[in-house]
């Protein structure tokens, strides 16, 4: 008498996911801070968390390769994540933090009772083998490998993209950048212009073959309407080999707790995959593949790039002619519309909307062709024939970027395998009717600049209509300036990444400062330059 009767437990469950690990089952659950982490035999390990009363699944971890069965997740006190399973017969600890195997002990397979204790002082792996209890032991040693500097990824970044910086007090601002490599992963990472250092702050490791492209989508930063004052929230598109394409929501803000005092949330939002229905049939091998190009356009190089289509239902990539839409409401990636004009791998996509009346698509020919189609509104036809195309190279393209100047017209600029940069000045003049019937594109100005650099230009910016950053694998960053006379050489750097595959640029204005220009390469290697822009040349007299 007189003791609180709790609650009866409800006699359904509230919420239920049903296959979360695949037929083999879910091994274990754990709770930690504000998220649920499950285990399973699938070799995952899956983020949840509890909105309402409903269980939603943030996003899916894969340690490493080979690891088949995961059996449960300690949470180290220094903030490393351990990994506890079994790979074949063995018995893995597995680091999150540095990415390798702590401990491996023969055992003979998950199937029997064990049990793992750590302590600053020991470990101890404890199993039961034909009817004996076996004990492992490994007292704590000082280790003899010391790591000089972390690595980012474990093979060539191929693509990066800067997601904006974050403001923390006391600190040089945080650049947040997004990484894409041969070794299949995804890296968030912040870099401080004040230590020169690169902290990981998430490894998205959904790819199943080497990640080639990134994009993002409506990047928002502090103050904008839907998120706070203190960090950036964007959608991630990332497209690599075997068809693939993955979507995320990055939510980065400040965590002065943390090394590196940014804290990153990522959550999958979609994914989609070219052949993912040819792959569920049945005697596959005995059929003939009718569509082989989309395995030749994803397993070499990819063309990519996303924008905000005016229909507010959905952000829409365009990858290789085929366009993509996002319904994050509902996490599906839907095809919409597709092309096959150019009946080869089209190596840079980029895409401009005009007056928001149309959506002019830029992509580029391995073999020296730039064109331009149209898509319009509110929905997307099949891509036609495209409005332009410019033999602007006599080998492979390799870089592309688009411009608009204040007058609404549209530089085009792009990078050849020869050396070569092309850049050429487009105006739209709109059709009439609801299919924008004659629509054109005319080239107002056009120049080249042969041998600009001694080898494949593969980044290529315009910072603003008179100037024109290119980079290229002869470790060359170069600066031009576009005047009457053409494309004059302003400056050169050389930079230390070899085998240059991309680079992103960005600016910064601060009070009383002069305007300085970002740039981030990537390759073998992740490098950040920066510099003064240099003063606007003064207009002729009839303009003034």
């Amino acid at each position: 008498a007189g003791t609180r009767r709790s609650a009866p437990w409800p006699a359904t469950p509230l919420s239920v996911l049903f296959g979360l690990h695949g037929k083999m089952g879910v091994t274990s659950v754990t709770c930690h801070g504000d998220y649920i982490y499950s285990t399973g035999r699938d070799g995952c390990y899956r983020q949840l968390r509890l909105r309402g009363q409903q269980l939603e699944v943030l996003r899916k971890h894969r340690p490493c390769k080979g690891l088949q069965w995961i059996e449960e997740l300690r949470f180290a006190p220094d903030g490393d994540l351990l990994v506890l399973g079994f790979h074949a017969d063995n018995f893995v600890v597995w680091s999150s933090r540095t990415g390798e195997k702590l401990h491996c002990v023969p055992c003979g397979g998950g199937h029997r009772s064990w049990s793992y204790c750590s302590s600053p002082e020991t470990e101890a792996f404890a199993f039961i083998k034909c009817g004996d209890v076996m004990l492992y032991r490994c007292e704590a040693e000082p280790r003899e490998q010391q790591v000089l500097l972390a690595s980012l990824h474990g093979r060539e970044i191929a693509c990066v993209r800067r997601l904006g910086a974050v403001e923390v007090p006391g600190r040089a601002a945080l650049n947040i950048f997004v990484t894409g490599s041969e070794d299949t992963t995804a890296c968030v990472l912040a870099l401080s212009e004040g230590s020169r250092a690169a902290v990981p702050l998430a490894r998205l490791s959904d790819h199943i073959s080497s990640v080639r492209a990134l994009a993002l989508a409506g990047p928002v930063g502090p103050g904008d309407e839907g998120f706070g004052d203190e960090g950036l929230s964007a959608l991630l598109f990332s497209a690599g080999g075997r068809a693939q394409i993955e979507c995320y929501r990055l939510l980065c803000s400040r965590d002065p707790a943390s090394e590196s005092a940014v804290a990153c949330q990522v959550i999958h939002v979609a994914s989609h995959r070219l052949d993912e229905h040819w792959e569920r049939k049945k005697n596959r091998h005995k059929l003939v593949k009718m569509d082989p190009e989309t395995r030749t356009a994803h397993g070499g190089k990819c063309g990519w790039t996303c924008w905000k289509h005016p229909s507010p239902t959905a952000d829409c990539p365009l990858l290789l002619h085929r366009v993509f839409g996002l319904l994050e409401a509902t996490q599906k990636l839907v095809l919409v519309a597709e092309s096959f004009h150019h009946q080869r791998c089209v190596l840079k996509v980029e895409a401009f909307l005009h007056m928001e009346a149309t959506t002019l698509v830029a992509s580029l020919l391995p073999l020296t062709k730039v064109s331009v189609a149209l898509l319009t509104k509110p929905v997307f036809p099949a891509l036609g024939t495209p409005l332009l195309t410019i033999m602007a190279h006599s080998c492979g393209v390799n870089s592309l970027h688009v411009h608009e100047t204040p007058e609404g017209q549209y530089l085009v600029a792009s990078g050849s395998d020869d050396g070569s940069i092309h850049l050429c000045l487009l105006e739209v003049a709109l059709g009439r009717g609801e299919a924008m019937a004659g629509t054109c594109l005319r080239v107002l100005e056009r120049v080249a600049r042969p041998c600009a650099h001694a080898a494949h230009v593969t980044g290529i910016r315009v910072l603003r209509p008179d100037l024109l950053l290119s980079a290229s694998v002869d470790q060359r960053l170069t600066l031009w300036r576009w005047g009457p006379d053409g494309l004059d050489a302003l400056s050169t750097t050389f930079f230390h990444v070899p085998d240059l595959a991309e680079l992103d640029c960005w600016e910064v204005a601060e009070a009383g400062r002069e305007l300085q220009y970002y740039c981030v390469l990537c390759g073998q290697g992740l490098e950040m330059l920066h510099g003064t822009a240099p003063p606007k040349p003064p207009l002729p007299e009839a303009h003034q």
